[in-house]
């Protein structure tokens, strides 16, 4: 069986690896960029089954990378789960409406991502 692709769009390198490593031991195929253009164009030239996003990236920030994911009829479809320090309600909500499958804040527990992932990627 092909193994599921993820990208993770993080700017804290640590943060990216952990996730990579976390991931990868799953058995999942992780790809990492480091901002939302980089997110865009990776994107386009090889659809992921899933993408984890961060909020607060240089450049465009994830809500706006977001809601052009949804507005594209060929990605609409790649579950996205926000991942991110940011904890209020209205950024939840935003994170939502922009059209993201599940809004995580850090610090996050693996296991609760990784059924999230699963749950996403069974569906």
């Amino acid at each position: 069986m092909e193994k599921k692709r993820i990208l993770i769009v993080e700017d804290e390198e640590s943060l990216l690896k952990l996730e990579s490593i976390l991931l990868s031991s799953r058995g999942y195929a992780v790809a990492g960029v480091t901002d939302g253009k980089a997110a865009l164009d990776y994107i386009t030239a090889t659809p992921p089954d899933l993408i984890i996003l961060d909020i607060m990236l240089p450049g465009m920030d994830g809500f706006e990378v977001c809601q052009m994911i949804k507005a594209d009829p060929s990605t609409r479809h790649i579950p996205v789960v926000m991942l991110t320090a940011k904890k209020s309600t209205q950024d939840r909500d935003k994170g939502l409406e922009a059209g993201a499958s599940a809004y995580v804040t850090k610090p996050f527990k693996s296991a609760r991502i990784i059924e999230i992932i699963q749950g996403l990627l069974a569906a």
